[in-house]
């Protein structure tokens, strides 16, 4: 897997491309010159939590056989007050749309939290990762 970042102003604002030519714009605080043009690096690290763990999610539960008709992840960290600043706490809370079974929903997101997604694994180093979620029908 390879990354190649490169900026785009005489500021902070950087582009990120993977392999298959896809970018991410990044770019820092105002505090540090940014200028909003992109996500900052951490909030990455959170889009990346909720990105890893929903893919899981969704396959397990298609292996299952239940038809999610509807789906949303959200996600919100605390950070550490002294540099480097990590996540010591995540919460990530499933929104689910259909008629599903709760115990195929719990099973789905208990073998991503504790299996499979990697980004959890390397975030549970720093912090305490939580989960709920709800079922709408």
């Amino acid at each position: 897997m390879k990354i190649a970042i490169e900026r785009v102003n005489d500021k902070v604002h950087l582009q990120a491309k993977n392999e298959q030519g896809n970018i991410v714009d990044m770019d820092g605080s105002p505090e540090i010159g940014g200028e909003e043009l992109g996500a900052r690096p951490m909030q990455l690290v959170l889009m990346a939590l909720g990105g890893c763990t929903s893919m899981d999610v969704l396959s397990i539960l298609k292996k299952m056989r239940e038809e999610v008709k509807g789906y949303k992840v959200n996600v919100e960290a605390e950070r550490a007050t002294e540099h480097p600043m990590v996540f010591t706490k995540a919460h990530i809370h499933y929104i689910f749309e259909g008629n599903l079974k709760k115990e195929n929903v719990e099973k789905a997101i208990a073998l991503s939290m504790d299996k499979y997604c990697s980004v959890t694994h390397i975030l549970n180093k720093t912090a305490d990762i939580t989960h709920s979620y709800e079922i709408l029908k």
